[in-house]
């Protein structure tokens, strides 16, 4: 499954659709190697491993490009990449479009936020008006090149206007041309079923946990029994690393090496393995100087 019809066909099938959250083509291979069959290219994972900040609007679109062109060329899942707000106005959501499409985006998520935005999980979003957000599908629409290039709307309108507006909002949204819908931060499940009761219907839905947000972290098998077709887990990752950072530097500095956690590392050879070290070399040794003759 590389393309996103294959992916939309899934999404509209019987089962869940786990998609972890990564910030690096690293984790995107460990992924594909356990088997998910998406990843989720999360714009506040970047901004917290990449510069040690929060996610207040401060990656760019040229730096979540970036890490999504790496991304591309190692692994072959498909990829739903978090593009904020589009990065300003419906102009700029067109070139926000033809660049991560072109990097190798399968789905791209714009949301409904005002600039500067901030993590959905965080208070005091605002919101531009759904009229504009609307215009924003639309350039997002017209400026993919394929069709199967997903376009998912997110929209935070449940912390700011209500539950009842962002289902409003999500509706909306999918007149306006979208494939995917994310209602951000349901407060219980109560929230979650209306929810998928009210949208289940137009489009596949997508659920984002976040381990210490506004909504309930539930398991896949529960969400789908909701009615939820997708599942993200954006910031897990990140917040495994920095649990096992902690540890790791601790364990270093107390005993002066890494012997006492070894057991927990990926040895040399093992990580040479995983990254394909032995397969560059032999491709390179085909295009060694000495098996070439001059002239």
């Amino acid at each position: 499954m590389t393309d996103g019809t294959n992916l939309l066909a899934q999404l509209r099938g019987p089962e869940i659709l786990i998609a972890p959250g990564i910030y690096d083509a690293f984790g995107a291979l460990m992924v594909e190697r356990a088997g998910f069959p998406a990843a989720y290219l999360s714009g506040a994972s970047i901004a917290y491993t990449r510069y040690g900040r929060p996610d207040l609007g401060l990656v760019g679109m040229d730096e979540v490009a970036n890490v999504l062109s790496a991304i591309g060329e190692r692994v072959q899942i498909p990829l739903i990449v978090d593009a904020d707000t589009g990065y300003g106005n419906a102009l700029n959501v067109i070139r926000t479009v033809k660049l991560f499409e072109r990097n190798g985006a399968n789905v791209i998520q714009l949301e409904d936020q005002s600039l500067p935005k901030r993590c959905g999980h965080l208070s005091g979003k605002t919101l531009v008006s759904a009229a504009e957000m609307v215009g924003k599908i639309k350039a997002a629409v017209d400026a993919r090149r394929s069709q199967d290039t997903l376009i998912m709307a997110r929209t935070d309108a449940i912390a700011v206007e209500g539950l009842d507006a962002a289902l409003a909002r999500a509706e909306r949204y999918h007149e306006a041309g979208a494939d995917i819908l994310f209602v951000e931060a349901p407060r219980d499940l109560e929230e979650m079923r209306t929810v998928t009761s009210r949208l289940g219907g137009k489009a596949p839905l997508l659920a984002n946990m976040v381990e210490g947000g506004k909504t309930p972290i539930r398991p896949a098998t529960e969400l789908q029994e909701i009615g939820y077709s997708m599942v993200i887990f954006p910031g897990g990752l990140a917040r495994a690393v920095g649990h096992l950072m902690g540890r790791y530097f601790a364990s270093l500095q107390a005993h002066g090496d890494t012997s006492q956690f070894r057991s927990q590392m990926i040895d040399f050879d093992e990580m040479n393995a995983l990254i394909g070290t032995p397969e560059m070399l032999a491709a390179g040794e085909r295009f060694d100087a000495g098996n070439f003759e001059d002239g």
